[in-house]
C-alpha cells in the first residue's frame, strides 16, 4: 500500500521534473519521543466513532497542498474497510474550535504502527503546531497494545519542515529512495 500511495503522489515526468526523494523514518523505543509544548489554543481528540466519511474529508482537507492523490478514486467501500477497521485510528486537531490537522495510525500484524497519514491544514502553518500533533500521534502510537516501533515514510514533495521535524521528535531515516 506504501508502495502505490507513494507511486500517485509523484508528479509525471517531464523535462524540469526534479528527482523526488522518499524517506523512511522509525523510532524503536517510547523512550525516544523528544517532545514539542502544547500550544494553547490546540487540543487533540480521538475519533472513537469512526465514519469513513470523515477520514475522506480530513485526507482531501489537509492533503489538497500537497496533491494527495494516492485515495482520491476510492470508492466508499474502500473508504469505509480502512478507516473504520479495528487497526486504524484517527485523531483530529482543532482550533478554536476549526479542524487544524488530523492524523490516522495504523496497527500492523508485526506490532508495527505506522503513522499512515499526517499533516495540517493549510490556513494552520507556521503557528507550531506540527511539532506538538506529531508529539502526539508518536505517544498515540507507542500507548497501543504491544507496539514495537513507531514508523512513517515522507517525501521532499512535503512541507518543507516536514523532514526536520520528524527527526526533531526522535524519528530517525532508515531507508531512502530516489525517484
Amino acid at each position: 500500500m506504501v508502495q502505490r500511495r507513494l507511486a500517485l503522489l509523484l508528479p509525471i515526468p517531464g523535462p524540469r521534473m526534479n528527482a523526488v526523494t522518499i524517506y523512511y523514518l522509525e523510532m524503536l523505543d517510547a523512550g525516544a519521543v523528544i517532545a514539542a509544548p502544547q500550544p494553547e489554543a490546540l487540543s487533540v481528540c480521538e475519533a472513537e466513532i469512526k465514519d469513513y466519511r470523515l477520514n475522506r474529508f480530513l485526507y482531501q482537507y489537509v492533503g489538497e497542498p500537497w496533491q494527495w492523490t494516492d485515495k482520491l478514486d476510492s470508492t466508499d467501500k474502500q473508504w469505509r474497510n480502512w478507516a473504520e477497521s479495528d487497526e486504524v485510528r484517527t485523531w483530529v486537531a482543532y482550533c478554536r474550535g476549526s479542524i487544524a490537522g488530523y492524523y490516522e495510525l495504523h496497527q500492523q500484524a508485526d506490532n508495527n504502527v505506522e503513522i499512515a497519514y499526517f499533516g495540517l491544514a493549510q490556513t494552520f502553518f507556521g503557528r507550531g503546531f506540527g511539532g506538538y500533533l506529531l508529539t502526539h500521534a508518536l505517544q498515540s502510537a507507542w500507548a497501543w497494545d504491544n507496539t514495537q516501533r513507531v514508523w512513517l515514510h515522507t517525501c521532499s514533495l512535503d512541507h518543507p519542515n516536514a523532514l526536520r521535524n520528524y527527526q526533531s521528535r526522535g524519528l530517525k531515516v532508515f531507508k531512502t529512495e530516489g525517484e
